[in-house]
């Protein structure tokens, strides 16, 4: 996952991409809104963090900018707390908004909800049946097959397979999985996600062992590969 945090404190910005780096994220930074905006448009941000007052370009402005051309998630962040403020951040396009002086962990909080709604909105309104060599997902139904014979698959086993055949290639880190499948508030071993590939990779792999489609990125996590 993709993040761009846009705010010219330079303190704060390193103390954010510190923290969510160690949470697997990628980070980017600008420090006034027109850098924010050209970074927007060149980069693939899944979630853009955006200071409300900037040199060069509001975040404001920024964020009405952004709209133009993406419906990347956007966290306002500011100083006032005043409501016409989070009215007008909303307004002009952001999906949520956080006053400074924050909690580093509800600013977590804040980007995993996000992510995991707008994870599950792109795959509503994406392609409904999968195929991927033998595998192949009906994300209507529920169902899948390999080699076309019926696999029985769990709802929390179809919606790993699901999210990582949609976004073939990309790396989820395991904490990624966790947020996005079973929601940040989810009080149980991170060692989940790994039995739940285990299983899969005993259900759709030809060997297991020796997986071609679910793979492993040693230290940062797994993938689909096509």
């Amino acid at each position: 996952m993709k993040i761009l945090v846009v705010d010219d404190e330079k303190l704060l910005v390193k103390g954010i991409k510190f923290n969510l780096e160690n949470e697997g994220y990628q980070v980017e930074t600008a420090y006034d809104g027109e850098e924010g905006v050209s970074l927007a448009k060149s980069g693939n941000f899944d979630l853009i963090i955006l200071d409300v007052m900037m040199p060069k370009l509001s975040g404001l402005d920024a964020c009405m900018r952004i709209r133009e051309f993406s419906t990347v998630p956007i966290i306002m962040l500011t100083a006032r707390s005043e409501d016409v403020d989070k009215i007008m951040g909303f307004e002009y396009g952001a999906d949520d908004y956080l006053t400074k002086p924050f909690n580093i962990l509800e600013l977590k909080a804040r980007i995993r909800a996000l992510l995991r709604r707008a994870s599950l909105t792109n795959q509503a309104e994406g392609q409904q049946v999968l195929t991927c060599g033998d595998v192949t997902i009906d994300c209507v139904r529920h169902s899948a097959t390999k080699s076309g014979k019926d696999v029985e698959l769990t709802s929390r086993e179809f919606e790993v397979i699901e999210l990582l055949m949609r976004n073939p290639g990309r790396v989820y880190s395991r904490e990624n999985l966790l947020n996005i499948i079973w929601g940040y508030d989810f009080q149980g071993d991170i060692r989940t996600v790994d039995v739940h590939i285990h299983r899969l990779r005993e259900k759709l792999e030809t060997n297991p062992a020796e997986p071609e489609h679910i793979i492993t990125k040693w230290g940062v996590g797994y993938y689909f590969k096509g």
